[in-house]
């Protein structure tokens, strides 16, 4: 993340204005202070060859700035390869020093400053000499300024992430209330344990209640947390669908297929409710005869492949303005960039079938 940053930074204008600065203050500075040395120091004029060397001497070295912005970006500082990164600075600094120090003399030659009784290679290497530790000590500075600047900006943008994270998420858990607990989805659960009550099948009465109780419990559990793992999501989603049994009978089959290996991956959470929900509503509830809800998961490239299939009357556009698909794409976006994403088409047979794709990832081992 901090090398992305730092490819952002280059892509600002703030960035590229504070660059500038770096070689145009020390300029000015360096040219004034020339210049007042040689107005005061008893030759009664400015040595104007010297204010100039003095001041474009900065400008060339704010010219090879860029190369330390390049190295950063190519070479952050990171535990797992911090020898080479230290080798690859140390390289650049030396070269920034070697480019730098071969521009000043060029530059004193054009201006005629070198003493005339020195030979050129000597005065090469007496300026390179003097110039080697204010090099390393600028290069280093300017490359700490950019990481300091860089892992701020970094800071910020995790605390917005995490506040947009936390608000989808309590979004989601309404979403999830809406979908799931409105009157009529209520009604028809607590219809049906009227049934079972009055017809003396208790177990399955209790059966119910506790279903029910587990949905209400999963949903407003008080530890909030941004992902769970696909087992945790798949228990949340039986007791769903098996309430929804209850109400359709045998109108419901649900078949499972999921790769025993990815049940440890990390999901967000009620990532898969909205789905399920739409394939009940959209799918299982307008057919007159049996339905059937189909639920994979498997690893793929690298991804972790989540999609729930129904035999419905197929996808439709009214089908995808709800607030659970919204939400979900808007939840992926913000978690996986580009790398995560909902399709929603309609399946080969008839029905529909939406599929999540996103990175694999998995719970950290005690």
């Amino acid at each position: 993340m901090a090398t992305r940053f730092i490819k952002g930074a280059g892509r600002s204008r703030h960035f590229w204005l504070l660059i500038a600065a770096v070689s145009i203050i020390p300029a000015l500075l360096s040219a004034f202070t020339s210049y007042l040395n040689s107005r005061f120091a008893g030759r009664g004029s400015a040595d104007w060859r010297g204010v100039i060397l003095s001041g474009l001497l900065w400008l060339f070295f704010g010219a090879f700035t860029p190369l330390i912005y390049v190295l950063a970006r190519r070479f952050p500082l990171r535990r797992e390869g911090i020898v080479r990164a230290v080798m690859v600075h140390l390289g650049g600094a030396l070269t920034m020093c070697l480019g730098w120090v071969s521009a000043g003399m060029m530059l004193s030659l054009l201006l005629n400053r070198r003493p005339p009784d020195m030979p050129v290679l000597r005065y090469y290497l007496s300026l390179l000499l003097t110039s080697l530790t204010l090099c390393l000590f600028l290069y280093f500075a300017v490359l700490g300024g950019i990481y300091a600047l860089t892992y701020y900006r970094e800071a910020r943008e995790r605390e917005a992430q995490q506040t947009r994270l936390a608000a989808q998420l309590a979004e989601a858990r309404l979403s999830a209330l809406r979908m799931q607990l409105n009157p009529h989805f209520l009604f028809n659960s607590l219809n049906a344990i009227t049934v079972l009550v009055r017809d003396r099948n208790t177990r399955d009465a209790s059966r119910m209640l506790e279903l029910l109780g587990g949905v209400l419990r999963q949903v407003l559990q008080s530890e909030k947390r941004q992902e769970v793992t696909l087992d945790e999501e798949l228990q949340f989603i039986e007791k769903y669908l098996a309430i929804e049994q209850v109400r359709f009978s045998d109108r419901l089959q649900v078949r499972w297929s999921i790769n025993p290996d990815a049940r440890d991956a990390l999901v967000p959470a009620f990532i898969l409710q909205p789905l399920v929900e739409n394939a009940v509503r959209h799918g299982i509830s307008k057919r007159s005869e049996a339905g059937l809800i189909e639920i994979k998961g498997q690893e793929l490239e690298g991804d972790l492949v989540l999609s729930v299939q129904d035999n419905g009357a197929g996808y439709s556009a009214e089908s995808g303005r709800g607030v659970g698909l919204a939400n979900t794409r808007a939840r992926l976006e913000t978690l996986f960039g580009e790398a995560g994403r909902l399709d929603v088409l309609n399946a080969e047979g008839g029905g529909t079938i939406a599929t999540l794709r996103f990175p694999l990832r998995r719970r950290p081992r005690a």
